[in-house]
């Protein structure tokens, strides 16, 4: 047997592939950990460049909505950050690179928005207290807020939840992922689509409305993720979505607007780098 077809039958017999989880200690998290460090840093110099001319209250929507969606924002990166940890699946991966990515960067923004304002990131009220200021009682507020236990706001993963998704493998761990995040973003929407109607800050309004139009494009693109893997979402999207774009074209007619107050961002393609969950 000569030398060369020996090497050959030796390089053949390759080791096997490492897990996902293997390759993700050795050469994902670093890698993440620059691009998060990254995006915080490019969000705050966005939000203090960009900051309004007046104050807003500590109690208003605006130091409402930075504080809140920024810890809604904190969940979908984490759950992102541990379906890379489960899959080689390359469009769920990609998907939840570019949610940990740009979520980050919106914390980072929003952060330098209260620091701008000289409001504290700590909150003083409830939680999404902002959001019963206009067209909500309290008591529709209480029912809103009347969650399972260990669920700070509506739309996040339970901590059973975030543990079992931990623990998947494989399409298990994809189809979990897309199912949680899917319920993420249509709570992270409606707390967007507030601030629109209630914020006072130019860059809080044209923020969020960038919120509302790339985390819709990302809850038809994981229904449709997850139909490939004959699987659905926890909600009814089809209605959903209906009944957004009802409301949507309701007000374009009682306001001439587009259906923003601020700055619009065209509806993102799955490849467009404007993905948000909060």
């Amino acid at each position: 047997m000569s030398e060369a077809h020996h090497d050959e039958e030796v390089g053949g017999d390759s080791a096997p592939a490492s897990p996902p989880r293997d390759r993700w200690r050795t050469f994902g998290a670093p890698a993440l950990a620059a691009v998060t460090i990254l995006a915080l840093c490019l969000g705050a110099l966005v939000g203090w460049l960009s900051f309004g001319e007046r104050t807003p209250p500590d109690d208003g929507a605006d130091a409402g909505f930075a504080r809140d969606m920024s810890e809604h924002h904190a969940q979908a990166v984490q759950m992102s950050q541990l379906v890379m940890q489960s899959t080689d699946d390359e469009d769920v991966v990609r998907l939840a690179v570019d949610i940990a990515t740009n979520q980050g960067f919106e914390r980072g923004m929003m952060a330098t928005w209260l620091a701008d304002w000289g409001l504290p990131r700590a909150r003083g009220e409830e939680r999404m207290a902002w959001m019963s200021m206009e067209g909500m009682d309290a008591q529709e507020h209480a029912a809103m807020m009347d969650l399972p236990e260990g669920v700070p706001m509506p739309g996040m993963a339970s901590p059973t939840e975030i543990q079992e998704l931990t623990e998947a493998t494989g399409e298990e761990a994809e189809v979990l992922f897309l199912q949680l995040m899917t319920t993420h973003h249509l709570s992270g929407v409606e707390m967007a689509e507030a601030a629109v109607n209630q914020a006072t800050q130019p860059e809080v309004l044209s923020a969020a409305q960038k919120m509302v139009n790339a985390q819709e494009g990302e809850v038809r693109l994981m229904r449709d993720m997850l139909a490939e893997r004959d699987a659905e979402p926890r909600e009814d999207i089809d209605a959903w979505l209906a009944e957004n774009s009802a409301g949507d074209g309701a007000q374009e007619r009682s306001d001439g607007s587009d259906g923003s107050s601020g700055e619009t961002a065209p509806a993102p393609t799955p490849d467009d780098g404007d993905h948000s969950d909060h």
